[in-house]
């Protein structure tokens, strides 16, 4: 149904039905078929335009203005490219009880337009508001939207109610107070509305995982003496991109020496025989996320490397044990161990090591694990999350580790696990 003639308040329930977790989560291919479902995208937006409405509902916000690109892509079904992430160059507002209307840049509104008929076409708007500073803000860019804005929710009747918004600047901040307008934090309406997933995300989700699980058979094949880091890298975004990644965020790459502390990052270190390595790799399909480490070691491995690697996979897989809808997520960060237990002074310093994190349009999104914010602010694990669960464990040699991650999707009874590949036992590439 197209989205001119729905009803303005949207039942995300009625659009998505539950999946039926009896069945396997499919792993799609990109195409687009006559002879088999896979993605419906439209009932997609209807379902995630449905819950952001049931969010604002909920609030005590007259409205919702995003800038974050991914809250923008949840309302709006819209995206220009992986360029405009950081620019602050896109916003969309949505009124309570109205529709979603979307400020582009420049050119792209009018190929919205042309081609986005879930959105009604004067509400897909050119727009500019500085591009984080680069054009003054005394040129009068922000004030005139900033006014627009407070125009349009006098129009719908919330004026008076708080603007809820995601990521500002504050000159713009400032331009829309001068307007009349309260503005509050509504970031945390927007993660709400983001967490259950809907069937089709799901299955987005799944896919993202699937095409990691073939860049991991590619590393395990590459991971040998001789061979850097960076190629790794450079041969993983390859596959990728190859398979329909829209975006390819990071590839962790970190071995040897490297890998306690843990540097989040990559370099051009040469792989050598008996390293232990670890890759973690964040990518999207369909804006979908993954967050998806392994550790291999090369050739072969030393008694305090396996150590850590058996370890490693005992705390992650006590979590996964525990989850279930209603189960709190300071239970499933209370099975883990304490920082000084692995080396670390505290919890802060040890955060992200023993860790869980929401995926969807964003790498970072509800629920967040950890020690340091679950055992007194606990969340509820609800059925359709899908979250990332990561474990590290350094060895015994005082440079090696091991660190291993999951992506699981609750049902309605436990949870499936949908990064498949094999991590029950430390992978050995190239054993000699």
């Amino acid at each position: 149904m197209d989205q001119l003639t729905e009803p303005r308040i949207i039942r995300a329930e009625d659009i998505a039905p539950r999946y039926d977790w009896k069945r396997a989560l499919p792993a799609l291919g990109t195409m687009g078929v006559d002879f088999e479902e896979r993605v419906d995208f439209r009932r997609m937006h209807r379902y995630r335009l449905g819950r952001a409405m049931q969010a604002l509902e909920r609030s005590d916000l007259g409205a919702l203005l995003c800038l974050d690109v991914n809250n923008i892509r949840y309302l709006t079904s819209t995206k220009i490219g992986e360029w405009e992430r950081d620019k602050l160059c896109r916003f969309a507002l949505l009124p309570r009880g109205g529709d979603p209307i979307l400020w582009d840049f420049g050119s792209a509104a009018v190929h919205h337009r042309l081609y986005v008929p879930w959105l009604k076409p004067e509400n897909c708007r050119a727009g500019l508001l500085g591009m984080r500073g680069t054009i003054p803000p005394s040129f009068g860019l922000m004030k005139h939207h900033a006014e627009e804005i407070a125009s349009i929710l006098r129009e719908a009747g919330v004026a008076d109610m708080p603007v809820g918004v995601d990521l500002i600047e504050p000159a713009f901040m400032f331009e829309l107070e001068r307007a009349g307008l309260k503005v509050v934090d509504g970031q945390q309406t927007m993660l709400e509305a983001r967490e259950i997933k809907s069937i089709d995300e799901i299955a987005l989700l799944n896919r993202a995982a699937a095409m990691v699980d073939g860049a991991y058979q590619l590393i395990n094949e590459h991971l040998k003496p001789g061979v850097r880091e960076s190629d790794i890298v450079a041969m993983a975004t390859e596959f990728l991109y190859r398979n329909g990644s829209d975006d390819v965020e990071a590839i962790n790459a970190i071995s040897g020496e490297r890998c306690n502390p843990h540097p989040h990052n990559f370099t051009d270190r040469m792989i050598r025989p008996g390293d232990q390595a670890f890759f973690d790799i964040l990518q999207s399909f369909m804006g979908y996320r993954t967050c998806y480490y392994r550790t291999f070691n090369v050739g072969r491995a030393t008694p305090a490397q396996i150590d850590a690697y058996k370890r490693c996979r005992e705390w992650l897989d006590k979590a996964i044990a525990l989850i279930k809808p209603g189960v709190t997520t300071d239970r499933i960060a209370s099975v883990w161990p304490k920082a000084e237990e692995f080396g670390f002074p505290d919890e802060l310093s040890a955060f992200g090591l023993q860790f869980g994190h929401g995926l969807g349009l964003a790498l970072h999104e509800r629920p967040i694990i950890s020690r340091v914010v679950s055992l007194t602010h606990p969340m509820e694990i609800k059925e359709g999350m899908v979250f990332a669960l990561e474990t590290y464990c350094p060895a015994a040699d005082g440079y090696s580790a091991a660190r291993i991650e999951e992506e699981v999707v609750v049902t309605d009874t436990g949870c499936r696990v949908i990064t498949l590949f094999p991590a029950e036992e430390l992978p050995i590439a190239n054993k000699y």
